[in-house]
């Protein structure tokens, strides 16, 4: 195969990196050591994994494809184009360091596409068969074990959520709808309208409300407050409200909103960790925690879901799920999303759900998923970020991160349009002796 290559191209893109500030991203300022070989299998393995599939490769400002499947795809008909700026870099970054150089070097800028998404998108569709077999035994020399900084111990989950969700009020109010909820919605069609945007978060919000049948005098105890949309939405409905979350930031927000809502008499805001809760409720919602618990607290986070509810309780979950076998591929991987995203998260799977959920003594009732609203969802809060982009920038947030939440938010579409993940709401009730006997 030959490939031209722009010479300015790679000076460009070092330059772009020496610009990085080395305090704030120390590992996308500086490339990593990565042996001679370990390079070259990186590079062989990229071209044939891009040789498998319907991507084209450019280098510089000089197109160089790579063979198309014999499938009739021709690279004309709307295939995405991945722009190597710095291929040496990529390579090496790829070889160092796997998907966390994969993503450290679209931060530093040494790769473009001009369809990230469709690009990222294919690579999720083919993630089975991308790399050979023989190669998949050797993943340990590329995957990095998770740090035990990040584990979400009380004090250890406190600061994973507010690495993320204390970024700024205002940074996340550029991009989301008006009703700040930072959840899948649940659209009335597809593809879906920005104006139909807080009508569809609403739609999702009250789907959870129904399944946990709250209503007049509920005793509802939210796990994850977000910006207390939910919280306003079951306040109206006449509940009780107890919301708990761990960030600061959200906190403060989210009781000034309840407060211009004029549902403040029947909403408590705390900050409090989910293992801390004390009390009895006739429903439990959390919408997309689950996530943040981590695998190992998992038994923790059910077993309290089980121990708040009052006899006759519901719990209501949205939760996000991926495939059980990749989940356990990646259960104590340090991946790019981990690192710089959401430290000590990890999606579940249907059935580790499933597993835990009735080990804690819950049964599972109902199960609804809709992965495609997600990926719309996301579409949406990426085409607003990208808009806003200097109105982020004029927030102190600099080239480094935007680059870095730009790939956070395509990366999370492409795997809900791949249907790599999924999204879900599910309906649990204790479970009944006999149910617990048959286990």
């Amino acid at each position: 195969m030959t490939v031209s290559v722009s010479s300015a191209a790679p000076v460009a893109a070092a330059q772009a990196r020496t610009s990085v500030d080395p305090e704030c991203w120390p590992d996308v300022a500086r490339l990593p050591r990565s042996s001679t070989l370990r390079t070259a299998i990186a590079r062989r393995v990229l071209e044939r994994a891009f040789a498998r599939v319907p991507v084209q490769i450019q280098h510089g400002s000089t197109p160089g494809l790579i063979p198309r499947p014999a499938d009739g795809t021709d690279g004309t008909d709307g295939t995405p184009t991945l722009t190597l700026h710095d291929p040496a870099a990529f390579h090496q970054r790829v070889g160092a360091d796997g998907l966390i150089g994969f993503g450290e070097s679209y931060m530093a800028g040494e790769w473009d596409s001009d369809d990230l998404v469709g690009v990222l998108s294919v690579l999720a569709a083919h993630v089975d068969d991308l790399v050979p077999a023989t190669l998949r035994l050797l993943r340990g020399a590329w995957a990095h074990r998770r740090p035990a900084r990040d584990r979400n111990t009380l004090t250890g989950a406190r600061d994973n959520i507010q690495r993320h969700y204390d970024l700024s009020n205002d940074l996340f109010a550029l991009f989301l709808d008006p009703s700040l909820t930072y959840s899948s919605a649940v659209f009335d069609t597809l593809p879906a309208a920005p104006r139909d945007f807080t009508a569809a978060q609403h739609r999702k919000i009250d789907r959870l409300l129904d399944l946990a049948e709250v209503g007049p005098e509920t005793r509802l105890l939210e796990i994850g407050t977000g910006w207390g949309e939910l919280a306003i939405r079951a306040a109206t409905r006449g509940a009780n409200v107890l919301t708990v979350t761990l960030s600061e930031e959200q906190r403060d927000l989210a009781l000034r909103r309840i407060a211009d809502a004029g549902v403040s008499q029947r909403v408590t805001v705390e900050l409090c960790d989910y293992r801390k809760i004390e009390g009895r409720f006739d429903a439990v919602v959390s919408v997309e925690m689950i996530e943040a618990v981590g695998a190992e607290y998992w038994p923790a986070y059910f077993t309290a879901l089980r121990r708040l509810l009052a006899p006759g309780g519901i719990v209501a979950l949205q939760a996000i799920t991926m495939p059980h076998e990749r989940m356990l591929n990646t259960a104590r991987t340090h991946t790019w999303i981990s690192k710089y995203v959401f430290p000590g998260g990890l999606i579940p799977s249907s059935d580790s759900i499933a597993q835990e959920s009735a080990a804690a003594g819950l049964s599972i009732t109902q199960d609804i998923g809709f992965g495609d609203h997600y990926a719309e969802t996301l579409r949406l809060w990426r085409e607003t970020f990208l808009q806003k982009s200097e109105a982020v920038s004029a927030l102190g947030f600099d080239r480094v991160f935007r680059r870095m939440w730009e790939l956070y938010l395509a990366y999370s579409e492409a795997g809900f349009r791949a249907h790599y993940l999924d999204v879900r709401q599910l309906r649990l009730v204790a479970a009944s002796p006999a149910t617990k006997d048959a286990r």
